[in-house]
């Protein structure tokens, strides 16, 4: 089994590493896919019945084009299967009652808004994107200016989005299953991030993704085709207050935006570390004589006192 899944992984970041993309936007580093991706689980009538805010999602989705009209509780039922069967009839889609890729794309093209921006003429100036994780909102600023602003779902409090100033590495069309028809990659030091497209329109506007930006799959490519490789990024919020916990305590092995702030309060009072988003041995051991010279108790974790000490809190 152990070498099924090896082979299995192999395959998956071989494949990733030859995504086709935009002429001339090589990456700085190898492509590699998140694993637990955007990838939705299939969707389907089962004894015990699918639940979940998957199934609730696909439920709002249906009723919003007039194809499940009882209760939308999250439960896949008879009622559910009923309502996929006639979309999948009206759309030419395969008449089996089973949400998968082909049908989720398809409902996520049918449900997508109207998309104002198509009327508009490419950005001639110098292009800035700003994504608020407090308003869910990506918006594209112009010589300063906004330009034009989008909805967007950001990353859960388990998995948060990555708060800091970025760049656009790489842009690819039809990056993988899950992604929607475009991908933009961030240069975040600790994970692979991108903004991209969906077959989930029902998240949109939500805390609903691993850390990456979801888009309307018509915004996302109204988006890539403004802005170029290099593109700064930059994502707003308080790293802090964006967690399951808020300023729960760090250690060891942690990584994201919380950590970057930390080793950034310590690099700017003289401690060695790379402000990285990732705790290592350089931050293990700026932490333990922080903490001693400030007369903390010993301990290799950030805690509610050592926050209140570098002034985060």
């Amino acid at each position: 089994m152990a070498a099924i899944i090896a082979r299995l992984l192999l395959f998956i970041i071989t494949a990733c590493l030859f995504l086709p993309l935009e002429a001339g936007s090589q990456p700085s580093t190898p492509i590699i896919c998140p694993i637990n991706c955007d990838q939705p689980r299939e969707l389907h009538f089962s004894n015990p019945p699918l639940k979940g805010e998957d199934v609730r999602g696909l439920q709002d989705s249906l009723y919003s084009l007039g194809f499940h009209n009882t209760s939308r509780n999250g439960v896949f039922d008879s009622h559910t299967e009923k309502a996929v069967c006639l979309f999948q009839k009206q759309y030419g889609l395969k008449v089996d009652g089973r949400v998968i890729n082909d049908t989720w794309e398809v409902m996520a093209r049918a449900i997508e808004k109207p998309n104002p921006a198509k009327t508009k003429s490419p950005p001639p100036g110098k292009k800035v994107i700003v994504i608020d994780t407090v308003r869910r909102t990506l918006t594209l600023f112009n010589d300063g200016d906004p330009y034009h602003q989008f909805p967007v779902a950001v990353g859960k409090y388990q998995t948060p989005s990555p708060i800091g100033n970025w760049e656009i590495l790489r842009k690819a069309a039809n990056w993988g299953t899950g992604f929607g028809t475009r991908w933009m990659g961030l240069s975040v030091k600790w994970g692979v991030y991108g903004i991209h497209g969906t077959n989930r329109p029902y998240s949109i506007g939500g805390y609903q993704s691993h850390g990456c930006i979801r888009m309307f799959n018509g915004h996302v490519e109204q988006l890539y085709r403004w802005v170029p490789v290099g593109t700064p990024v930059i994502i707003v919020g308080n790293p802090f207050l964006y967690m399951e916990q808020p300023y729960s305590n760090l250690k060891r092995g942690d990584r994201g935006s919380a950590i970057m702030e930390v080793q950034a309060a310590l690099k700017r009072l003289g401690y060695d570390l790379e402000v990285d988003g990732i705790w290592g041995s350089g931050m293990e051991k700026a932490i333990i004589k922080y903490r001693k010279d400030t007369g903390l108790p010993f301990d290799n974790q950030v805690d509610a006192a050592m926050y209140k000490s570098l002034g985060l809190k």
